[in-house]
């Protein structure tokens, strides 16, 4: 029996993001969710390391920008979209610490929030 896709939930500043991304990203960053709230992951999700466990990020490329949209899988009953931004970043693909900082403090606050 195949299961009911799960709900996908923003941080609103997420989703205020992802609105300022360009429309085809925003497409495929949408289409990753799906595919994340079915049980699946997409091919351009990977888990973000140093995280925990469930912590995946959408990585994609843009007429030479790069656009990163962070995900949990493991909070609660949803697919939580904890953070989006456009990567800047000249030290090659590690996410900058200030992002994996605003990631970290928001996954904490939504855990104590769903207790």
């Amino acid at each position: 029996m195949k299961q009911m896709p799960r709900k996908i939930s923003w941080i609103k500043s997420a989703l205020k993001a992802v609105q300022r991304f360009p429309a085809s990203v925003q497409r495929e960053i949408a289409t990753a969710l799906e595919i994340a709230a079915a049980g699946e992951k997409a091919d351009i999700a990977k888990p973000m390391k140093g995280l925990g466990a469930g912590v995946l990020e959408i990585a994609l490329k843009h007429r030479g920008d790069a656009y990163r949209a962070v995900y949990a899988v493991k909070i609660g009953e949803d697919v939580w979209v904890l953070h989006a931004f456009q990567k800047k970043s000249k030290t090659g693909i590690k996410t900058p610490k200030e992002e994996t900082d605003v990631i970290r403090e928001r996954l904490k606050r939504l855990k104590e929030e769903l207790r």
